[in-house]
């Protein structure tokens, strides 16, 4: 009996796609395997949600079992870049595998940001495998609303 991957199906068409692009994704790395290129990173690829106020933005990345000390966050040409590395858990050579579904391996992710940032006032802070970023906004970069004079 072969074990085959169960992929509930999705009851939207955005949904759908993405389940494509994402199978299409992992077949094409199966194919050309890690060691084809190993320069190339996004073996896996963390959620992020991005949020902006009057006064910052705000990303809040999961990365369930990622170590802190794993992650590098950087900011160069309002650019913001997030890599790290997901380590794969020891294997035994007792156990087999049935399944398999999470990922492993080094991650990428950069965001352009719309305006200038206080670069020195970046706070970051990561707790429950939920990387959060605060990133305040310049003063220029911040709306302004003007008074109209009768």
């Amino acid at each position: 009996m072969s074990i085959v991957k169960f992929t509930p199906r999705s009851r939207d068409l955005f949904g759908d796609l993405v389940n494509v692009q994402k199978e299409m994704n992992r077949m094409m790395s199966n194919f050309w395997g890690d060691d084809e290129y190993p320069d190339t990173v996004n073996s896996w690829y963390p959620s992020a949600d991005v949020m902006e106020n009057k006064n910052d933005y705000t990303l809040k990345i999961e990365l369930p079992g990622v170590m802190k000390d794993q992650v590098k966050i950087s900011v160069q040409d309002n650019v913001l870049t997030i890599q790290g590395e997901k380590q794969n858990e020891t294997e035994s050579k007792d156990t087999n595998y049935h399944r398999v579904e999470r990922s492993y391996g080094k991650f990428l992710r950069s965001f352009r940001l719309p305006s200038a940032i206080k670069s020195d006032k970046i706070d970051a802070t990561y707790k429950d495998g939920i990387l959060s970023i605060v990133l305040p906004k310049a003063e220029e970069a911040k709306t302004k609303e003007i008074e109209i004079k009768f």
